[in-house]
């Protein structure tokens, strides 16, 4: 159940259903972005984040992973042209509700030197 709401989290997201994608959500849902250190709480301010995102988005789901109440997702997304990788913890309350929602959008960066005689570069 948890890995096929993540989905549709996601699905919903990508089609700009705001009502399945608020749908998903418990109202004290909490969505934080540890790297900017950034926390919104509630399901109103979260679907209006999502509403005013700048930019002709669009994703796809590289990879999900559920398991009790957890999953996790793995999204390649483009804005405007520019790609973008995502790492996704969700969280869900006994009624399959997403209650928490943690973001990471890691920035590719070039190896140390050293290790090119170790790896293939893509």
């Amino acid at each position: 159940m948890t890995a096929g709401t993540a989905l549709a989290f996601w699905a919903a997201a990508e089609a700009r259903d705001w009502s399945a994608f608020g749908a998903l959500l418990a109202d004290d849902v909490v969505y934080e972005l540890p790297q900017s250190r950034e926390r919104i709480r509630g399901k109103a301010a979260y679907l209006q984040f999502n509403v005013e995102y700048p930019g002709d988005w669009h994703l796809t789901v590289h990879r999900v992973v559920g398991e009790g109440r957890q999953a996790t997702t793995w999204c390649h997304f483009r804005t405007d042209g520019e790609p973008a990788e995502a790492l996704t913890f969700f969280e869900f309350d006994e009624e399959g509700l997403i209650t928490t929602i943690t973001e990471f959008w890691p920035e590719p960066y070039d190896p140390p030197p050293g290790r090119e005689h170790l790896v293939e570069r893509f």
